[in-house]
Formats: structure tokens, sequence, C-alpha cells
């Protein structure tokens, strides 16, 4: 410890820069000269630096609008206030104590989510089968199923690899039977994410699950959304679970959900139609759907293509582009694209705009991975 009794106030002090420093005080008028013409050379080199970088500015072009630019915001423009939600998108709330809540389906069937994820799990004589583990709520899982039985989780089936929905498979105790499409369990392998356990049972285009009295129908019908992707159907509890393709009364993610296959994605959405089913669990987000919600998505997903097909034959190439940039094929094409994709956001705003939730935040996604997808797919 110090002993303060003994300790004297400093005095500050000035340090006094050494004669050899340029900037120190000159002592004679030749060396006040000298510093004048460095200091002046350093503006005329910061001067010239800026010189330019606004030159630079000026050949990349501040933003010039588009004409007929639509009220919806494209992306990188930040949004105030997004369109509300209509009311028939939204779901039951979540008791913010549990931080989940549970939905029966049917017989003895029931989906789990926080409103934003969406899993589903089966109760049968001897155990439980759960459909996807989303790392958000993995964790209380158990606790829902705790709530309907005491029975273990025996079965554990992925509906795809991607991580958001099955990250957390690895906290599912008692090393239940993992169950996934081949492609699934060929994707994980390589991933090697100890998140994300390997499958122990693989198909290739259907397998029929029994436990007990109660059946799971699971089959393959292409990529789409991802490879691997299946299709889960409780034939008597007529509940059909596709993830990532139908979002009930919701706008599509991204890009038709980030699906690598657009118009595998249309088939898939038209094969769920051939399905006897009256509840639909589609992975995301705040309540379950029914046959008229893909309905809806069907009928918007015509409409999109309608609109860009439309766009892409009436919209010239080239037209507004600056003089200077068309030897920039870059430059020209994405001037191209965007006008066309103008067309289609101000084409499908006035009738989708109030129906689907979420219209506004990803309409611009959709347009341009539709016409990224007619134009090459």
């Amino acid at each position: 410890m110090p002993n303060h009794s003994s300790t004297k106030q400093r005095q500050p002090t000035s340090r006094r820069l050494p004669e050899s420093n340029p900037l120190a005080q000159p002592r004679t008028a030749s060396s006040r000269r000298i510093v004048a013409a460095i200091a002046a050379a350093n503006l005329a080199v910061i001067f010239s630096i800026n010189l330019m970088a606004t030159s630079a500015a000026a050949q990349t072009a501040a933003s010039v609008p588009y004409e007929n630019m639509p009220k919806i915001a494209p992306p990188g423009v930040r949004t105030g206030k997004h369109i509300d939600i209509p009311e028939s998108a939204k779901g039951p709330p979540v008791d913010p104590a549990k931080g989940y809540r549970i939905e029966r389906l049917g017989r003895n069937l029931y989906m789990v989510t926080e409103n934003t994820y969406q899993s589903m799990f089966l109760v049968y004589e001897s155990g439980v089968v759960v459909v996807d583990v989303p790392p958000t709520y993995a964790a209380l899982i158990p606790k829902a199923i705790a709530e309907i039985t005491d029975k273990p989780i025996t079965h554990l089936i992925y509906s795809h690899f991607h991580r958001d929905h099955i990250g957390g498979a690895a906290s599912v105790s008692g090393r239940p039977i993992i169950i996934a499409h081949e492609e699934t369990k060929r994707l994980l392998a390589r991933d090697n994410d100890p998140n994300r356990p390997l499958p122990t049972v693989t198909f290739r285009d259907a397998y029929t699950l029994k436990v007990g009295t109660e059946t799971l129908e699971l089959s393959y019908h292409g990529i789409g959304h991802a490879p691997g992707n299946i299709f889960i159907y409780a034939p008597a509890q007529k509940t059909l679970m596709v993830v990532d393709v139908i979002l009930p009364g919701w706008m599509m993610w991204r890009r038709f959900n980030l699906a690598q296959d657009i118009p595998g994605f249309f088939d898939q959405v038209e094969k769920i139609k051939t399905f006897d089913f009256d509840t639909f669990v589609g992975g995301h987000v705040t309540r379950v759907g029914t046959r008229a919600d893909v309905e809806l998505q069907s009928e918007f997903m015509t409409d999109l293509k309608d609109a860009v097909s439309s766009a892409l034959k009436s919209t010239q190439v080239g037209v507004g582009v600056d003089p200077r940039d068309m030897e920039n094929p870059w430059a020209v094409y994405g001037n191209y694209i965007d006008r066309v994709v103008i067309r289609c956001v101000n084409d499908l705003t006035p009738k989708w705009s109030g129906k689907l939730a979420g219209f506004d935040v990803f309409i611009w996604d959709q347009c341009y991975a539709m016409q990224q997808s007619l134009r090459i797919d």
C-alpha cells in the first residue's frame, strides 16, 4: 500500500519535443519556412487524394431512381414501418413464461412452436416420434412433450438437412432412431456438424414408419427447396408436413424460401395438392395451414410467374443506360433486370400486399428470383 502521508503532490510538467521533430517550435525564420513548406506539401497530398476519391465517386454515379419506382422500398433501402400483418396470418399467441405453445392436430399428433419455427410429435403406445428439432427451442420440446405424455422419444425424423430446423437434434436424449432421406445423410456427412447427428435409417423414394397403432408416411418428390426435403404425412390425422415450401398466410421467405430448384418448387406445390389432408404444417410461422392456404400461395406464385414473364417480353434491353456504359454488359443487363423487377413489383402490389404477411419485405426478392429462373432454368 502506498504511504499517503509521505506522498508529495506533483506539479504538472510539459514535455519538450525534440528539436529534430519538424512539429517542434522552430527557432529561426529559415526553420519556420521549412515547416511551412512541409505542411503545404502535406495539404496538397491530402487535397489530391480527396479529389481523386471525389472523381471516382462521380464515375460510380450517385443513385438515380428508375421511372415508376414502387412505393415498397427495394433491398438495401431501410423501411420505417412495414405493412401490418393481416389478421388471417396470425396464430394463437405464445405464453411468454413458457416460450412455446402446443396445438393438437389430431389423434396423438401435436405441433410445437414458438410462433416462428414449427416441429411436430406423434405419441404412440411405447414412445414418441419427433419431427424436426429447431435449435431456437430444442430445450423446450421435452417440456412440451411432458405436458402430453411421460413416454420417451424413440424416433426422430429430419425434414431436411438445414441447421435451422434440425440443429437441436443432438440435445435429444435416449439415442433415438433418426430417419431421413439419403441425400440428407450425404449432406450431413459433408457438413460434419455434431449438433446434427447422422441418420441411422435412410430411404430414397418412400418409407412407412409404423409405431404401435400409428403410422407416418415419408416420401421424396425432388429437390425444390433443398435436396432431401421430404413430405411427412399422417394419414389417420389427415395432416401433411412439408417444411419451407408453403408458409400459411405469409409471403415466402426470400427467393422462394431459398429454393435450390424453382421449377421443382412449383412442382412440389402441385404435389402437395394431391394429398388428402385437412391440416398443413409448413415449418414456419405462427399457425398451421389448410388447403386454402396452399391454394393461396399457388395463386400468388402463378401471378408472380405471369407478371415476370410479361415484363421480360415487354422490357427492352439498354433503354435508359448511360451511353458510356453500353460496352459494359453487366451494367446493361443489370439495368434490364432491374426494370423487369420493378414492373413485377408494381403489377403484384395492388392485389397481394394486403393478403400475404411480409409481402413488402420479400416481394423484390421473389421477382428477382423468378426472372432469373425464367431466363435460365
